[in-house]
Order: structure tokens, then sequence, then C-alpha cells
């Protein structure tokens, strides 16, 4: 959903307009039926069905409030907005504008560290390109000869270097949206030019940060919600390199509702009940409102829906048009998400491991 984040944070986060294409994007007939009759999404009411639903609990959250390390202060001011919420989870990205880039930039790393390492049970959610330029609109075929590159190893150093300094920093066991949107249009850390080739490069990228010793790394893999550009279950790389199944979950297309953000294909239904299947759990790295204006209704059931299911963390995407806490466009959703976490303790014990983890 991200565009052009290195603008979106020199200018406080006043200037987003565009997103990666919504949920339901047309396909030809041809496409749409090939999409669902060749991945791995069950048709629904298949048995069994694995149980997705969980115990009532406040998953640990945060907010997206800006990429720099001059951002953090942002969430303890939320967490004051919040009536002294405990924020557990920071988000930012790592911008993808050249390979220096995605080896990070020590300062913003190390304050990021530094705000995980303050407490015990915050989490750092890293999101990370997997080529640059990242935002480019790149073409497929250049897309695909990427990836080709990729597979032979030519950027693996940027990732080793990566890993090396989020260890050093303290930032060991962060957690990475690898590739973040895959399945959609907006990047060239796509998939759909060359689905193969892409789940090879997630594999490549897994093994070499896994390698740097003393790291404890977490791989989200986190698509858009629904059928975007190609389904997210063909992007899946295996359950070896992968440890949560996130989703990126906008309050879109206009005239939604949540029940259908529910039931589409590849939708949350069919999120958790993939994770499910793996005994993974599933996340949400960016959520909040978009096509349908100020909603509180969607907040209420998004809420609803990551408390009642095995939600590893959350973040809201906290500026305009999404967010509720810098955004004065959405006062009954602000409302509402205020009503819902005020105070929140956030996630009072560590999440029980999950198997093969």
């Amino acid at each position: 959903m991200r565009l052009a984040r290195l603008t979106l944070a020199a200018a406080a986060l006043l200037l987003v307009t565009t997103a990666s294409v919504p949920s339901g994007t047309p396909l030809s007939q041809t496409e749409r039926h090939t999409a669902l009759s060749s991945d791995a999404i069950e048709p629904r009411g298949a048995a069994p069905r694995p149980a997705v639903q969980r115990a009532r609990h406040e998953p640990p959250f945060g907010a997206f409030v800006g990429s720099w390390d001059n951002y953090i202060p942002n969430v303890a001011r939320m967490a004051t907005w919040l009536n002294g919420a405990d924020m557990q989870v920071g988000h930012t990205y790592l911008a993808g504008n050249g390979w220096g880039d995605v080896e990070g930039e020590t300062v913003v790393l190390g304050l990021w560290s530094q705000w995980k390492l303050a407490d015990p049970q915050r989490k750092l959610v890293l999101g990370v390109p997997m080529l640059v330029p990242n935002e480019n609109n790149t073409p497929d075929a250049e897309v695909a000869r990427l990836l080709a590159r990729a597979n032979k190893g030519e950027f693996d150093l940027h990732f080793l270097k990566l890993a090396r300094k989020l260890v050093a920093l303290g930032g060991q066991d962060t957690i990475l949206t690898l590739g973040w949107e895959m399945n959609g249009t907006t990047y060239t850390s796509r998939c759909k030019p060359d689905p193969t080739a892409w789940k090879a490069y997630w594999r490549r990228i897994v093994t070499v940060m896994r390698s740097v010793p003393g790291q404890h790394f977490q791989f989200d893999f986190n698509p858009t919600r629904g059928l975007d550009a190609i389904p997210w279950t063909r992007c899946y790389p295996g359950d070896d390199v992968v440890d949560i199944i996130g989703m990126d979950s906008y309050d879109q297309p206009a005239g939604g509702t949540f029940d259908e953000y529910v039931s589409e294909p590849y939708g949350l239904q069919d999120q958790v009940e993939f994770a499910a299947k793996r005994g993974k759990p599933v996340s949400y790295p960016e959520w909040g409102l978009f096509r349908n204006g100020d909603n509180p209704e969607f907040v209420r059931r998004m809420v609803e829906w990551m408390r009642t299911h095995d939600t590893a963390y959350q973040t809201v995407t906290d500026y305009c048009p999404h967010g509720f806490w810098q955004c004065d466009r959405n006062p009954r959703s602000s409302a509402a998400f205020k009503q819902l976490m005020s105070g929140s303790k956030g996630a009072t014990a560590p999440s029980a491991p999950h198997p093969g983890q």
C-alpha cells in the first residue's frame, strides 16, 4: 500500500493519495478461472476445515507512525492519546531506492532496536524490499530479469549485511515483512512476473539471513487481502521459510462490506484457515480505512476479528486517509478505535509457540 515512502516521511505523512491495486481488481474470465482453480485454497465447505477461532484476547498492537527514527516518539504520543495503552509493536520500512537502502541505515535501525529493547514485550516489524528500485513502475519483463539475477546470488550480500547489522544493533528478533504486498502490482518486489523464481528468491534471502549467528528473525509472508494481480497462495514459498502469514487489509473496494472481506476468495477466512493448517499465526501489518470513508463499523469488526483469531500482532496505518490519530478526516472511526483500544495493556504474555517454530 505504501507509495513513495521517502516522500511520506519527509512530508509528515500528509501526501498519500494512492495505493496498490484494490482487492478485487478485475481479471479476465480466463485468468480468474485459472486463479481460482489451481492453487492451495480448498472450496469453502470442504471437510475438514481447521479450527480458527480463539478465545477473545488482545494481540500485541501498534501503528505505522512514520519510517525514520525521528518518528519513534510518535509511538508514545499515540499511546498517550489512547489513555496509556501499551503499544507493543513498532513498524517501519526500509526505503527501496537502491541496495544501500536494503542494507539498512545504521542510525535508524539502531534507534528502533533501542526502542524495542526498552521493553521485552515489544516487537519490531520491518518492511524489507526484495528488489530495487522498489517503487519505480518496473515492467514485468524487467522484474522477471531481476528475479533471475537474484537467484544466481547477485544480491545475497545486501541481505547478509542487513542481517548482521540488525543482530549487532539488538534487532536479532525483528519480524521481517519481506517483499510485502507481493501479490499486487505496486512494487518491483512482486510475484506475478515469475512466481517460481520469486519463491526461490524468498527462500534464498531467508537462508542468507538465517545464516548469521545470533539471529532469531521471523519472516512474515504479507500479501494484500483478496484476489489482486495473482492469488497469494501461488507466491507462498514454503512452511520452512515462513513464520507468520500476514495480510494487509484496508476498507476497500468502494461499497465493500466486512462480511465480503471475510468470505471473498483469498480473503480473511482463507488466510486464517491457510495459516491454521500450517500451525502458524496470522498478522495484520497494515490495516485501516480507505475507499469507504469514515467507517467505524469496519474498525469495530476488524479489531474484533484480530482479537478472536490467532493474531501474532497488528499495526494500523496511521495517516490519512487510513488512520485515526494523525488524520482528522475520520472522527467517528477515530472515536471507535479510541474506545476499543483505550488503556489496552496489549498482550499480557508471550504467544504460545507454534509447531515447527
